[in-house]
């Protein structure tokens, strides 16, 4: 996905915004990766069938990016 297609399909609510944040922040993030959990929660969201992302698919895709950064890093 493009950073077009990104903001196009993967727009967040208040709480959600707040969530990714946060998790930016805890984990030390640079801006670049948080696409790849906004990326994450899309597909999730796809998977479920739902249009919209949700505050509970973010934080499914930050928890499995996590868990990617402590056994993958």
């Amino acid at each position: 996905m493009s950073t077009r297609q990104i903001r196009a399909h993967c727009e967040l609510g208040a709480d959600a915004e707040k969530l990714l944040e946060r998790a930016m922040q805890q984990q030390g993030l640079h801006r670049a990766r948080p696409r790849s959990h906004l990326k994450v929660a899309r597909t999730i969201a796809d998977l479920e069938g739902v249009e919209s992302l949700t505050v509970a698919h973010l934080a499914e895709a930050i928890q499995y990016r996590t868990l990617d950064r402590s056994y993958w890093a």
